[in-house]
């Protein structure tokens, strides 16, 4: 069944890129559920909503596919990817404990300082990002921000681990980004942020073990909140 979203609800900003512009959109569609988990994407029912041609948006369903978030079947074109259960969510931060701390085990030393201040910029960012988030109307628009810095802040890591492929690996995690807005029904972004700058800490002491240690923590803590935010009543 293809759903389709209402005119009006959605639309682009004035000069920017096109192929950009079509792409923002189409994920807010994804992550407002306008477009909802399952459901077909439909190329030419998303390019009359967004009124441009269907090319840029096959360009962006392609991307998105890239991306994990979307879909393609033979015959059948794209279709929004399901949302995470309880046994999805513990393998993805099983995956996570896995690699995570690995690779920030190794990013020690490699990391430069004008890394290091970046990372430091991104843990202030989503401090600043959450509180406006948690101020919002619970839309991709209000915490896309500190969705985008906190996976900045792991790619970063990750990207100096050593192991592409590792790096690779991590990146495509990012797939499962459904799960941000649960930090905001529960309130929990500065613990996010917090647990960043322990990590970030033990980065710029050069302590291998703490920055392994503090990684790990991050990633288990983070588990035990989503998953007793999508036991909760109001996950959904």
């Amino acid at each position: 069944m293809s759903i389709e979203p209402e005119s009006g609800e959605h639309f682009l900003p004035a000069r920017r890129a096109l192929a950009d512009d079509v792409y923002d959109a189409v994920l807010a569609l994804l992550m407002d559920q306008v477009i909802q988990p399952g459901s077909r994407a439909s190329i030419d029912g998303i390019a009359r909503q967004l009124n441009v041609s269907p090319t840029p948006v096959r360009e962006a369903l392609a991307r998105l596919e890239s991306e994990g978030l979307v879909v393609k079947r033979a015959l059948k074109g794209y279709t929004a990817a399901p949302l995470l259960d309880s046994e999805g969510l513990r393998q993805l931060f099983e995956m996570r404990r896995l690699m995570e701390p690995f690779a920030t085990r190794n990013a020690v030393g490699e990391l430069t300082e004008e890394n290091l201040d970046e990372l430091e910029r991104l843990c202030e960012d989503m401090h600043r990002s959450g509180e406006a988030a948690q101020s919002g109307e619970d839309r991709f628009k209000d915490y896309r921000d500190f969705a985008d810095q906190d996976a900045a802040f792991h790619r970063i890591i990750a990207e100096h681990s050593g192991n592409a492929l590792l790096s690779d690996a991590i990146a495509r995690l990012r797939s499962h980004m459904h799960q941000y807005r649960l930090y905001f029904k529960h309130g929990v972004v500065d613990d996010t942020a917090v647990e960043h700058e322990a990590v970030l800490e033990a980065l710029r002491r050069g302590d291998a073990v703490a920055a392994e240690q503090a990684m790990l923590d991050h990633i288990s803590t983070s588990y035990t909140r989503i998953s007793s935010s999508l036991d909760a009543p109001d996950a959904h």
